[in-house]
């Protein structure tokens, strides 16, 4: 059980989700503690550039969208440093609202 299984289960059974995620990784893009509003992907997502509530290995990220190949997606936060890749079966939802 890690810091986003709640939000996880919820954003997998197609409910939206807020809170407030802590850390500095994604300065100034998200501050610690501001209240972020996520909603389950779209067909066309994720994209470059978008903020996702993602896993890698055991870790969950929220987290950017570096690059997207076919069939992955390279995670990273927003102080240039990458996270991995994964499926877009283990990328949960996407932050709409900061």
């Amino acid at each position: 059980m890690t810091w986003a299984t709640h939000y996880i289960a919820r954003l997998s059974a197609g409910e939206p989700v807020t809170f407030r995620p802590r850390g500095t990784s994604m300065r100034p893009k998200i501050e610690s503690g501001a209240l972020v509003r996520l909603r389950p992907l779209l067909a066309d997502e994720p994209r470059v550039g978008d903020i996702v509530l993602c896993s890698i290995g055991r870790a969950d990220y929220l987290h950017l969208v570096t690059d997207v190949e076919i069939g992955r997606y390279q995670i990273g936060n927003n102080h240039g440093r990458t996270n991995g890749w994964t499926t877009r079966d283990h990328i949960f939802g996407r932050v709409v609202e900061v």
